[in-house]
């Protein structure tokens, strides 16, 4: 994913008119403006108060990460935000720093889940199944010397599972990267270890990861050796944007494992080797048009994009013969505003439909197709302005060569696994998120399945906190 205003890394508002915004309904909701007249609740803020503590978080805006596509809190929306004066300490020798912690809890709710050992486990859910990340990202501004926009970026992450083969366990970097724009910011260059899937493509449901912790998210991308958060790899993006709205993000980057997620986890869990057996180089290219919502004018995101690996995989059709150096993968992606909330000043509240296309050779691939529809809403009630609702319904569809080996074997085998979720995430207050999941998978597992595992109704519960 790329950034497609003239600014880099800004949200659809920006941190200062959510904040005066935010101030001016207090002052209506507190009564008038003359002293006479105004009745402050026991326990309230005055509007001077929460004006002043929001210019005062605003200074911190620079310190954000830059080059995401997603949208992570800023200082305003964190649990701490400057509280006994850290984060303006730091800031004054220019470093800025975000950390949050998600927690999630998935269930399958069907009395024929076939409940098995940990050992035995197939898939997310099947028996209760916990996980943790918990991330630590700090950056340091280098416009102080006189770089456009510069920034070193340095962060870990840690991640533990009951169910392993979701994870594996982890501890170790995510990102170690050098940020700077070019030509009036018309050129964003960002290199080091990178997680591209906060970069690229867009799969993060209303693009807040603390408010859509459930969100279906492809394996097209990952098993063609996109990197991700517990598994950066050494990466270039160049992002060039031919307006405020028109972009075109170009990616080198090491491949990730050609053998899996869990493969390439297992052999490098810090994350700092700089390569893996049997992975090459992936070069992504995504185009897109993007307009952040303004009155009147409804959020569009539009994007596509293209990989080639030269990884060595298996050749799914002649898995005799010598590994595949030609992997490839397409995605075609859009989301839109469809309908814009009347409140002043609240452009980005209203309700958006989007869907996602992608897709792999089947005989080098596991999945070889992949299709997301998604209805999402933000801020519905006026009472909830920063809820978010989401429904999505996806299919995988796993490779015909994949299918016809295990069938071959005397499996009972599934041509696609279709699924339907719900969540409801409630923003609790400053960076405390906190989601409620229910996800109906018709065959759960990869491609051989049971009777007893053929359906699933996974119940999840997270939470999300930033610091």
């Amino acid at each position: 994913m790329a950034q497609t205003t003239n600014m880099p890394n800004q949200n659809s508002d920006t941190l200062s008119e959510i904040t005066k915004r935010n101030a001016q309904k207090k002052m209506i909701q507190l009564g008038s403006d003359t002293p006479e007249k105004r009745t402050v609740r026991p326990g309230a803020r005055p509007a001077a108060a929460i004006t002043a503590n929001a210019d005062h978080l605003a200074k911190f805006e620079h310190l954000r990460i830059k080059g995401l596509g997603v949208n992570l809190p800023g200082p305003a929306d964190t649990a701490v935000q400057d509280k006994g004066g850290i984060r303006s300490a730091l800031a004054e020798i220019g470093i800025g720093y975000i950390a949050w912690t998600q927690n999630t809890y998935v269930n399958n709710l069907l009395p024929n889940a076939a409940k098995s050992t940990i050992a035995n486990q197939l898939y997310s859910g099947q028996n209760p199944t916990f996980y943790t990340l918990n991330y630590m990202m700090v950056t340091y501004d280098l416009s102080r010397y006189g770089i456009p926009d510069g920034q070193i970026i340095v962060g870990t992450e840690q991640q533990a599972w009951t169910w392993q083969p979701g994870g594996p366990d982890r501890w170790g970097i995510n990102t170690i990267a050098y940020y700077q724009t070019f030509f009036d910011r018309k050129l964003e260059l960002k290199v080091g270890y990178l997680m591209n899937s906060y970069e690229l493509a867009g799969t993060v449901v209303g693009g807040n990861p603390g408010a859509n912790v459930f969100g279906p998210s492809s394996n097209v991308l990952y098993q063609g050796g996109m990197n991700f958060a517990p598994a950066p790899t050494p990466t270039l993006n160049l992002t060039y944007h031919f307006d405020d709205r028109l972009y075109n993000k170009v990616s080198f980057q090491r491949s990730t494992s050609p053998n899996g997620v869990f493969a390439h986890i297992s052999a490098n869990p810090t994350g700092l080797a700089w390569s893996t057996a049997n992975a090459g180089i992936l070069l992504l290219d995504e185009s897109g048009y993007r307009n952040s919502a303004a009155p009147g004018l409804p959020e569009t995101w539009l994007r596509a994009g293209v990989g080639f690996n030269n990884s060595h995989y298996t050749n799914l059709a002649y898995p005799t013969q010598p590994r595949a150096d030609e992997n490839s993968l397409y995605y075609v992606a859009a989301d839109r505003q469809l309908w814009q909330s009347h409140v002043p000043d609240a452009a980005s509240r209203g309700i958006y439909g989007g869907f996602s296309v992608m897709g792999a050779p089947p005989d080098l691939n596991k999945v070889t197709r992949y299709y997301e529809l998604r209805l999402y809403a933000k801020g519905l009630f006026d009472s909830r302005p920063r809820d978010q609702i989401s429904l999505v319904a996806t299919d995988t569809v796993w490779s015909k060569f994949a299918i016809d080996a295990a069938a071959a074997k005397g499996n009972l085998v599934h041509r696609d696994a279709k699924a339907i979720s719900g969540t409801y995430t409630a923003h609790l207050g400053p960076g405390i998120y906190a989601s409620l999941g229910l996800t109906y998978i018709d065959h759960p597992t990869s491609i051989t399945y049971t009777p007893q595992t053929g359906h699933a109704l996974n119940f999840s519960a997270s939470t999300s906190i930033f610091f």
